[in-house]
C-alpha cells in the first residue's frame, strides 16, 4: 500500500472526531483544476483565525467493537496503518509545502492501550526531537493508557484530549462494551494534574522549559444515540469544566454507521443549541440548572431535561425570568447585562464604559453593536421601550423565533454544513452574539 493510499483511509477514518471542522482542504493547481487533499483540516483559533491542520489516525486497526464506529473490529472496512517514522515525515512534508501548521493524531487501539501510546508517542518524538518540529500537536490520549504515558504525551504536545463519548457510564457501556468509565476519566484526571502543576509552575520564580500541553486538554460527547438529555450531558461538561479544567467539550451528533446501532439521528439544531447553552456555562456564568428548564413554547420539557430547540437558551432563560425585564441600560450591573439576548461579552463592556461619557439612548445601543432585534424586548434606555407594546411571553417568542437565523433557516443551513461540520467558532460568525 502507498503513502499516498494510506493517507486517504486513515484521514476518511478521522472525520467522524469533531475537535477540527471539515476534512478536506481544497487547493487550486496552476492549470485551474482543483483537487482535495486528504487529511487537511480547518480549525478555528480562539481568536477566530483560521488554522489547517493535518488530522489523521496513526491506525484504523481496533480491537474494539464500539456500536457507534465505523472502525470497529467486525466491520469489513479497508485497513491501513502508519509506521512512526512515515507520518512524522509525511507531517514535516506538509509543514515545509505550508498546507498545515500542526497535526491532529488519533488511533485505534492494537494490542493494548499502552502499545498504542507508544507508537503515538514515537512519532511525536521523532518531530519534537528529530525534526525540530515547533508547530501545533493535538494527541488523543488512548483510553486506559498508563500515567507514565501521558506525563509524556502532555510534555510533548500542545492540546491533549480523551474523547468521553456519552454522558454516562451506563450509557458507554451500551454504546462501546470494551471500554470503561475509569479508563477515561483516570487520564483525563492525571493529564488535568500534570498540567495544573506546570502551569502553577510557570507562575513562579522559574518558569519551566517544558511545553506542557500548553492550551490544555478537550472532549467530546456524542448527542443523541443514548437517552441522555441535554441536562445530564451539559452536567458532565459543566463538571470538567470545573474539576478536570478542560478549555472545550465537543459535541457531535450522532451519526449512525452500523446497522445494529440505533438508527435515529437527533436534529443538527441539538448540536448547536449544546454549543450555546455550553457557551453560556463556561463564559456567561449561567448555570445547568438556568440554561435546562421549561421549554417556553410549549410549556413542556423540564421534565426530560432538553433544551428548547424554537429558541436560543438566552433568549428561553429571559423569558422564563421576564420579572426581571426590562432592564434599564444605563443603571443595570455588568452581570445583568450579560443577560440581556443580544448583549454579548463586547457589547456589555461598550455600555458600561460608554455610559460614563453620557445617558445612552436606544439608537446608541445600536451603535454599540448590541443586536436590537432580540435586545429590544428586555431593555429601556432613558427610559424607553424598544419592544412592540408590553412585554409578554407570546409576543416576545414570536418576535425572537422570526429574528432568529439559525431556526428561521434551519433546513437550509443545516443542509448545507452537515457534510464538513462545523465548528463552535463558525456557528458564532452565523448567529452574532447570543
Amino acid at each position: 500500500m502507498t503513502l499516498l493510499e494510506k493517507l486517504n483511509i486513515l484521514a476518511g477514518s478521522a472525520k467522524y472526531d469533531v475537535s477540527c471542522a471539515t476534512s478536506g482542504a481544497v487547493r487550486r493547481a496552476a492549470d485551474g483544476s482543483v483537487s482535495t487533499m486528504p487529511g487537511i483540516c480547518h480549525s478555528w483559533a480562539s481568536d477566530g483565525r483560521c488554522i489547517s491542520l493535518l488530522k489523521v489516525l496513526f491506525t484504523n486497526h481496533c480491537q474494539y467493537n464500539c456500536r457507534y464506529c465505523l472502525n470497529r473490529r467486525s466491520n469489513d472496512v479497508p485497513r491501513a496503518a502508519f509506521t512512526p517514522e512515515e507520518l512524522a515525515k509525511l507531517t514535516i512534508d506538509f509543514y515545509t509545502r505550508n498546507y498545515v501548521e500542526g497535526l491532529f493524531l488519533s488511533s485505534g487501539v492494537v494490542q493494548s492501550p499502552d502499545h498504542t501510546m507508544g507508537l503515538l508517542l514515537r512519532t511525536i518524538r521523532l518531530l519534537r526531537e528529530e525534526y525540530r518540529f515547533q508547530g501545533y500537536i493535538h494527541l488523543k490520549i488512548i483510553p486506559g493508557a498508563s500515567k507514565a504515558l501521558v506525563d509524556e504525551a502532555v510534555r510533548l504536545t500542545d492540546r491533549v484530549s480523551v474523547n468521553v463519548e456519552f454522558a454516562s457510564a451506563a450509557s458507554l457501556s451500551s454504546m462501546a462494551p470494551d471500554k470503561h468509565w475509569h479508563d477515561v476519566m483516570g487520564p483525563m484526571a492525571h493529564a488535568a494534574s500534570v498540567i495544573k502543576e506546570a502551569a502553577d509552575a510557570r507562575k513562579g520564580p522559574v518558569a519551566g522549559k517544558d511545553r506542557i500541553a500548553a492550551t490544555g486538554q478537550s472532549t467530546q460527547l456524542i448527542v443523541g444515540a443514548t437517552e441522555d438529555n441535554d441536562a445530564g450531558i451539559l452536567t458532565l461538561a459543566d463538571r470538567l469544566y470545573r474539576r478536570e479544567g478542560l478549555k472545550r467539550v465537543y459535541y457531535s451528533a450522532y451519526v449512525p454507521v452500523n446497522a445494529d446501532a440505533p438508527t435515529a439521528r437527533p436534529p443538527l439544531l441539538r448540536e448547536h443549541r449544546l454549543y450555546q447553552a455550553d457557551w453560556l456555562i463556561r463564559v456567561y456564568g449561567f448555570g445547568v440548572d438556568e440554561v435546562v428548564g421549561m421549554n417556553v413554547a410549549s410549556r413542556a420539557g423540564s421534565e426530560r431535561g432538553m433544551l428548547d430547540l424554537s429558541l436560543d437558551p438566552k433568549a428561553a432563560w429571559a423569558i422564563r425570568h421576564l420579572e426581571r425585564f426590562p432592564l434599564e441600560v444605563n443603571k443595570a450591573s455588568h452581570e445583568q447585562l450579560l443577560r440581556v439576548p443580544g448583549v454579548g461579552l463586547q457589547s456589555a463592556w461598550r455600555i458600561v464604559h460608554a455610559r460614563r461619557e453620557k445617558r445612552l439612548t436606544l439608537d446608541d445601543l445600536k451603535e454599540l453593536r448590541v443586536v436590537m432585534k432580540r435586545a429590544r424586548h428586555f431593555v429601556t434606555a432613558s427610559g424607553r421601550y424598544g419592544g412592540d407594546g408590553a412585554p409578554s411571553v407570546s409576543r416576545v417568542i414570536g418576535s425572537l423565533t422570526a429574528s432568529d437565523p439559525i431556526h428561521k433557516h434551519a433546513e437550509q443551513q443545516f443542509t448545507f454544513l452537515e457534510p464538513q461540520r462545523t465548528s463552535e467558532a463558525r456557528w458564532s460568525a452565523l448567529t452574532g452574539e447570543l
